[in-house]
């Protein structure tokens, strides 16, 4: 049975969807000057990514209904699938294009610690939910992804195709609304991504980074 808890968490995150502007959330944010600092920033802006791209979604086609569709079991239980699975998707390819960054500004020649860092996170996440299968699906998936990286020019190119093609692929929206909102709902979330690239070169100390 779906839990009580579940539920309110989806509303509560709507609730933050309407509350709490993204570009707000980057103010006064600390540098990136250790490898803990970049784990923690590609953890917590692949879960605000997700959570603003998916749930503005879902109030742009459900509007004032939310409330009722929230407190349905079955309705809260696609939404629980969808932000997992566009979470780990996200969590992959800001992985990718932050360590493939720092690679092409010579701040980083280890790439291994890249697979680390995501493996952590995800392990990280089973405690909160993350179910087995799509946890064992997405490090199967990065780790194949790593293997044909060139880590100098990766971040030059389409980073995000993946993470914003899941949000349109796992969206609990119905088939005939999603093929009529494909590139409107993959452009919001390329423009989320766009964003935060720029805040993380903003982020990063170049002066007390440590090469990694």
């Amino acid at each position: 049975m779906f839990k009580k808890e579940q539920i309110e968490e989806h509303i509560s995150a709507l609730k933050e969807y309407f509350f709490v502007p993204l570009k707000k959330i980057f103010i006064g944010e600390k540098k990136i000057k250790t490898l803990f600092d970049l784990e923690e920033f590609i953890q917590t802006k692949s879960a605000i990514v997700t959570q603003h791209t998916l749930y503005g979604y879902l109030k742009t086609r459900i509007g004032t209904r939310h409330v009722m569709l929230f407190g349905d079991e079955q309705f809260s239980k696609s939404i629980d699938i969808a932000k997992w699975n566009i979470y780990t998707v996200s969590i992959q390819d800001l992985c990718l294009y932050c360590f493939s960054y720092l690679a092409s500004n010579n701040l980083c020649s280890n790439m291994d610690l890249a697979t680390d860092v995501f493996h952590r996170i995800l392990d990280g996440e089973k405690k909160n939910g993350l179910e087995d299968l799509i946890y064992q699906n997405a490090i199967k998936d990065f780790d194949e992804r790593v293997k044909s990286i060139h880590w100098k020019t990766y971040c030059e190119g389409e980073c995000f195709e993946k993470s914003s093609y899941a949000l349109y692929r796992w969206a609990p929206i119905a088939d005939e609304l999603k093929k009529l909102d494909k590139s409107i709902v993959i452009r919001s979330m390329e423009l989320k991504w766009d964003n935060l690239k720029k805040d993380f070169v903003k982020l990063i100390d170049f002066d007390t980074l440590v090469k990694l």
